[in-house]
């Protein structure tokens, strides 16, 4: 491969077994300050991706997250923290990691090597040409992150991918691919770190613009956020209040009835 994957470059620190646990966590968190300004470095290419994605999602289309190990588990998060933020249904974003659900918790041993299986995975969730794929790899050499966008490509799929190596075999593949290059890191190799941050920085950035941009949010608030415990009740009800002249009652009255903070508030002012 004729590119230098800076993800596995040696540390800048030296010796961090004789560091101070204050010195260990200084350290640490000076090289997490890099991170967001890797990220910026990249908005024009996170930009595109999301325009694109928007685009697709809007004619029906679904997006995928795939990815292995850390990279696979953060697509999930991500993926799974949609539909209770913002009301959206389950399968509308996907999270799928190599050696499936059981890897999550656990690392399947080369579940990461097998180039066959990402596109497997795929059609198991009846993959088109309508839907938006997106590959994320720290190093950006994961053989079933690579293979999966290169048959999604061959089929006519939006590709992207979150990596950070630049010139990364991943990086090639992918449509749209977006590159934040967040050097070595602290533990040298453990992309877990300043790696695993840019992406899910990049992550949080992606699926929240999308569902802005579908309309899920209205002002700055979760206006379509499923109401699944007594907390998010209670902001639902605090968000009708502060859109519509009602006391406290009233708005929980609201709310019970009409099942989410849109409607409520929607049919009040009717």
């Amino acid at each position: 491969m004729n590119f230098t994957k800076t993800t596995e470059q040696s540390s800048h620190y030296e010796h961090l077994e004789q560091m101070s646990v204050k010195e260990l966590l200084t350290n640490i968190n000076n090289e997490d300050k890099t991170v967001p300004l890797a990220v910026e470095k990249a908005l024009p290419q996170i930009e595109a991706l999301v325009a694109k994605t928007v685009e697709k999602l809007k004619l029906g289309g679904r997006l995928f997250y795939i990815g292995a190990g850390t990279s696979g588990r953060l697509g999930i998060v991500d993926a799974s923290e949609c539909p209770p933020t913002f009301g959206v249904p389950f399968e509308l974003v996907n999270g799928i990691i190599a050696g499936g659900d059981k890897a999550i918790r656990k690392a399947v041993e080369n579940a990461e090597d097998n180039r066959k299986q990402a596109w497997i995975d795929l059609q198991n969730e009846t993959i088109s040409a309508n839907d938006v794929v997106i590959g994320i790899a720290a190093s950006g050499t994961t053989p079933y992150v690579i293979a999966g966008l290169e048959k999604c490509n061959e089929n006519n799929i939006v590709t992207g991918c979150i990596t950070c190596n630049e010139g990364s075999p991943l990086a090639l593949t992918a449509k749209y691919p977006i590159v934040v290059v967040v050097g070595p890191e602290f533990v040298t190799g453990s992309s877990r770190m300043k790696a695993g941050t840019a992406q899910k920085l990049v992550l949080n950035m992606i699926s929240t613009s999308v569902m802005i941009q579908l309309g899920k949010v209205k002002g700055n608030k979760m206006v379509d956020m499923q109401l699944s415990n007594d907390k998010l009740v209670d902001r639902g009800v605090k968000m009708i209040m502060s859109e519509i002249p009602v006391d406290y009652e009233t708005g929980s009255k609201l709310l019970k009835i009409h099942g989410s903070v849109r409607k409520a508030v929607d049919n009040f002012k009717k």
